[in-house]
């Protein structure tokens, strides 16, 4: 023990320390990694090479990027070093539990998730990976004290590593195609360097797309009639789960009586920010901001509203927003447990407008995992029972689905209501417009919720309910058997209300 510093009291050198790290690391945290290596891998000599070459890699790079933190860090390089372990922690528990990928979106899901939300996903078996894989060595790490030595064997250990490293990416140079095909999975189950680098191309993706809007054409004409749309963008709400796309379960049986029309739609992605921004915009624009819908309407004379418990939306540039707190402040007696306070007095903003074409934006969150049994009332509940636990992989499949199925319901009923408040306002024409920003995996595959990159996501993630109502006096819905998608929504809705633009798309309109 003394040769190696363990021994109590002794200093343990930088090179023991972080070849220790390392190997902690990569045996800890890197399962899911070498896991997804060996299925893709061919049971020869080569598919053997590259996964014992993956595994020395991962060493050699753990073992330089630790080098490096101590030895230039000191004690701030230790601190660095406890907080990836008690992330890494918290990734693996993620990885393991809903077999997410760790790339720029799901980062982007990270830090735009409210308390709210993050409390949802709290367990005990949470907490067991934060203490046993990130606290108890980052005590181990502080306590144990590190003999630097000199500079020149700290430029010996790095440069080690990176020759090892150099040689083992050299033996591997034909499987470069194989590594350029995996990458994009492979890179989001690599710790700390999946949310490390993540984290980098999130925040620049958001700096792209949060530049000045580029404004649109303005209106050149538009109709003289009297109008309300309300646009209802769902969260992970699936169309496989509803009763329209075939459904055995009957989910949706007041919107069913109501004569809603049910098109087919894929989303435009699976993360509810980049999701949200295409059902308000006129195209896709990638790097790129151009006005949003409701900003859009707004500034040519619509009396716009938008309510939301959900988050993700591109900037509002109009006064009446409303979020789940405010409208609680407003409504004093309405329940605001649930979505329902969304909905509640919607009535008001038709009444209280004084122009001829009202629109309202309402942002749900009702069919947000993992407790999806907590976005429904219990009066409203018709499947048990439910799944009252996080951990969505070691749930019965039948008890997710209930719980997933009731918040369907729950919707159900939330745009039944919109509806006949619609009802009670003949002179104008009205349309109800549903949209999900994406759909959800329960399961299916090993896989759970969304985030799945768009060109490998299964369709329990794409495929997404697209539902219309429209007034006896108002333009019926288009008779087709095509698709429709997330852009469907800005140029639908530009027709609805007679508006003439020169970027105006008829490919897009489903809308006679």
């Amino acid at each position: 023990m003394r040769n190696f510093g363990l021994a109590k009291g002794e200093k343990v050198s930088l090179f023991i320390m972080s070849l220790l790290l390392s190997g902690f690391t990569t045996i800890a945290f890197h399962f899911p990694f070498f896991n997804t290596v060996l299925e893709n891998v061919s049971s020869n000599f080569n598919g053997y090479w590259l996964t014992f070459s993956a595994m020395v890699i991962m060493l050699a790079l753990n073992f330089f990027f630790y080098s490096l933190l101590l030895f230039l860090g000191r004690f701030a390089g230790k601190c660095i070093i406890a907080f990836t372990l008690i992330a890494d922690a918290v990734t693996l528990y993620f990885i393991n539990t809903y077999n997410v990928l760790i790339d720029r979106d799901m980062m982007g899901n990270f830090y735009n998730t409210q308390y709210s939300e993050a409390s949802s996903f709290f367990s005990w078996i949470l907490l067991l990976y934060i203490l046993l894989l990130g606290v108890l060595p980052s005590v181990f790490l502080f306590v144990k004290k590190v003999n630097y030595g000199t500079v020149k064997g700290f430029f010996k250990n790095i440069g080690l590593a990176l020759l090892v490293i150099v040689l083992f990416l050299l033996t591997n140079f034909k499987n470069v195609t194989w590594i350029d095909s995996q990458a994009p999975v492979l890179g989001s189950k690599l710790m700390p360097w999946s949310y490390t680098i993540n984290t980098f191309r999130y925040y620049n993706h958001w700096k792209k797309i949060n530049q000045k809007e580029i404004l649109l054409p303005d209106v050149q004409a538009k109709s003289n009639t009297k109008d309300v749309v309300v646009l209802i963008i769902g969260e992970s709400a699936r169309s496989m789960n509803f009763s329209f796309y075939g459904y055995q379960r009957e989910t949706t049986p007041l919107m069913r009586a109501d004569s809603v029309v049910a098109l087919k739609a894929k989303a435009s992605n699976t993360n509810t920010i980049d999701a949200v921004k295409a059902i308000l915009s006129h195209q896709s624009a990638k790097g790129e901001l151009y006005e949003i819908l409701p900003n859009y309407l707004n500034r040519n004379g619509v009396d716009v509203y938008w309510r939301r418990s959900n988050w993700g939306t591109p900037p509002l540039h109009f006064e009446h927003e409303y979020d789940k707190g405010k409208l609680k402040e407003i409504y004093l007696q309405a329940d605001a447990q649930y979505d329902g306070i969304l909905f509640h007095n919607l009535h008001d903003h038709i009444e209280q407008s004084t122009a001829d074409k009202v629109f309202i934006g309402i942002h749900t969150y009702t069919s947000h995992g993992p407790e999806y049994y907590k976005n429904s009332p219990d009066s409203l509940k018709l499947f048990f029972p439910e799944c009252r636990s996080v951990e969505m992989s070691q749930a019965k499949y039948e008890e997710l689905i209930n719980a997933y199925d009731n918040s369907i319901v729950y919707t159900d009923f939330l745009v039944h209501g919109v509806i006949e408040m619609l009802k009670k306002y003949p002179d104008r024409r009205c349309c109800v417009l549903f949209v999900s920003d994406h759909g959800e995996s329960l399961g299916e595959g090993g896989l759970y919720m969304h985030g799945v990159p768009l060109m490998m996501a299964p369709d329990y993630q794409t495929d997404i309910p697209f539902l219309v109502w429209t007034s006896d006096n108002a333009p019926a819905v288009k008779e087709t058997d095509g698709q429709v998608s997330h852009y469907h929504v800005f140029h639908s809705i530009l027709k609805f209300y007679g508006m003439e633009t020169p970027f105006y798309d008829e490919s897009k309109n489903i809308f006679k």
